[in-house]
């Protein structure tokens, strides 16, 4: 997969062929921009006073005639974060099409304070560029919005090197949002499998393997089998397990990172109701990140890294063969679990993979298991709209793990918030009767439930069998969890694509 328009460096902003210089910045303090775009914009001040909040479009004495300028606000206290650059990069990108820019010419500074925000800045860009992959369908002549972007940062030697990292980046920005933006029917699982053996042809450097034999999910998958059990009457619904393998030249770290891939949440026979189901085609959008992040793996092709991606797509649909409420259930790893509540139903279908990944992460190098997922409503209520919450078991907590990926976010502005899983979550959890190992939810009000978010991860913990592998275990594996309710875009805004740019700047780049 390739991005739709071409991204070329430029040495010399009087350059042809550009319409639109695209300027983010505050002011012009910054080292290393053009005295022409300098003189122009104190010019600009002089009869506005808003110009540094609200920007402008200017008329420049260049080839590209035009220059929009969009301030990034000012960046001096400790609340600013490199998410302005991109912002104010997304928000001038619009504005030149607004204007009738055809080929923008984006120029970019730098800034002591963040010294990725050239890179945060192109992919802000690149972000306003996007097309959700249905109306490009439908609306072919829609898409791409432009066919060539230039990029000048005044340090022509690194440039080329900034391109590509951005192109790898936001191709699986791409393939995130693909996945996770389009409506249940367009992305249902068997179009997601499609969709994802086009996007890893063979020779990419990514392995594919779909299971989605019924035995197969049966004997290997039970939580998963229960979930889809409504959906798989119908053949357009039928739920399966994606695994994407990546292996570099030199592996000194084995990933295991599962997602959680619903196609469309009705609530299953718990249905949601009074307006909420609306938005719960994003409910894949874990899954989509897995691709996402797997896409940038088979550009990069990082040599240390072996990555092994799951997505686990289904539909909680509602119907006469829907799972309900106090089944009991065997899980992959031999525990009974009770299910509580149908709409807790991401939790099973990552459940069973994860043990899986488990069983093949003791026999692997350096192992960390992670699974994400859109998985509470309540992660959304404790951090708010753009933030992933990031939760550890003990082996991975000793390491730092999700400060590390909480910096790595902060470096490239996909932000990361840390919860910890307590040992009242594990207590939520337990069976409380004879023959009842697990509990899978809560028969309050998920969205109403106490330490909702944190507690779903004790419940991913125990019911892949993870426990048995904690600090004081012969063979502890480091877990984390990451719910992205919060940070993977509603409808009907694109889906974000989080959190492929915190994992690649934690792993990869």
């Amino acid at each position: 997969m390739e991005l739709p328009y071409t991204i070329s460096p430029v040495v010399n902003i009087n350059e042809d062929g550009y319409d639109g210089l695209v300027f983010i910045s505050h002011g012009t303090k910054e080292n290393g921009i053009p005295q022409e775009i300098k003189n122009l914009i104190k010019e600009a001040e002089s009869i506005d006073n808003n110009i540094h909040e609200d920007g402008a479009v200017l008329k420049i004495n260049l080839p590209a005639k035009r220059l929009i300028y969009s301030p990034t606000g000012a960046l001096n206290s400790d609340i600013h974060d490199v998410r302005h650059f991109s912002e104010a990069a997304k928000k001038g990108v619009l504005r030149a099409l607004k204007s009738g820019v055809k080929t923008p010419l984006l120029v970019l500074v730098s800034n002591e304070k963040f010294p990725k925000c050239q890179l945060v800045t192109l992919l802000g860009a690149l972000e306003a560029l996007y097309v959700n992959i249905q109306y490009r369908e439908d609306r072919p002549e829609k898409s791409p919005k432009v066919k060539k972007i230039g990029v000048w940062n005044g340090q022509s030697q690194d440039l080329n090197k900034l391109i590509d990292l951005a192109k790898a980046l936001e191709c699986g920005r791409y393939v995130a949002r693909d996945v996770g933006g389009a409506d249940p029917e367009r992305m249902c699982a068997p179009k997601v499998e499609e969709y994802v053996r086009s996007a890893f042809p063979a020779g990419c450097g990514v392995k594919l393997e779909v299971i989605k034999d019924e035995e197969a999910l049966k004997k290997g998958y039970p939580l998963f089998c229960a979930v889809n059990r409504a959906a798989s009457v119908i053949d357009r619904h039928k739920g399966r397990v994606i695994y994407l393998t990546y292996e570099g030249s030199s592996v000194k770290e084995t990933l295991f990172i599962v997602g959680k891939g619903v196609t469309y949440d009705t609530g299953g026979a718990d249905i949601k109701a009074g307006g909420i189901m609306a938005g719960m085609s994003r409910d894949k959008c874990g899954a989509a990140a897995v691709a996402g992040f797997m896409k940038v793996l088979s550009i990069l092709k990082p040599a240390h890294l072996k990555v092994v991606g799951a997505m686990s797509m289904v539909r909680n649909s509602v119907g006469e063969n829907a799972y309900v409420s106090d089944e009991m259930i065997m899980s992959r790893s031999g525990r009974r679990v009770r299910v509580g509540n149908t709409d807790a139903e991401g939790r099973m279908i990552m459940a069973d993979v994860l043990c899986h990944a488990k069983e093949l992460a003791l026999n692997s190098v350096n192992p960390h298991l992670m699974t994400i997922a859109t998985l509470t409503g309540h992660a959304h209520r404790t951090v708010g709209d753009g933030y992933t919450i990031g939760l550890d078991n003990g082996p991975a907590r000793k390491v730092d793990n999700v400060q590390k990926l909480q910096k790595a976010g902060d470096e490239i502005g996909d932000m990361l918030e840390i919860s910890v899983i307590r040992r009242e979550d594990y207590a939520e959890h337990k069976g409380k009767v004879e023959g009842e190992d697990i509990v899978q939810c809560t028969n309050r009000s998920i969205s109403q439930a106490s330490r909702g978010h944190q507690a779903a991860g004790a419940f991913l913990v125990l019911a892949s069998g993870l426990d048995e592998h904690g600090l004081d275990s012969n063979k502890p594996v480091r877990y984390t969890h990451l719910d992205i309710a919060a940070s993977s875009g509603h409808v009907p805004e694109n889906a974000t694509g989080a959190p492929v740019l915190a994992l690649a700047n934690r792993y990869l780049l």
